[in-house]
């Protein structure tokens, strides 16, 4: 089954809203899960690379470090949307 680096980014964005607050992923993390969900004919690891750098240059997630790289969606900041 092919998909599109798009199509990649969205099911990543959703990973990553999903386990947001409940587990931090890194890229391998998400990388292993879009090989195991498509097959490695249909998204290879050169794919989730450029579905990763999309998510990050469209700023719909951003990369945190604790003790190593993870991607989260961003965070509000406290004094954002202050009134």
């Amino acid at each position: 089954m092919a998909v599109t680096a798009e199509q990649v980014a969205d099911a990543m964005y959703d990973l990553v809203k999903e386990y947001q607050g409940k587990k931090k992923l890194k890229a391998m993390d998400l990388t292993h899960m879009m090989v195991e969900r498509y097959g490695a004919e249909g998204c290879d690891k050169k794919m989730c690379k450029a579905a990763i750098r999309s998510l990050i240059d469209s700023d719909r997630c951003v990369y945190t470090y604790f003790g190593g790289s993870y991607i989260e969606l961003p965070h509000a900041e406290g004094a954002a949307g202050g009134g």
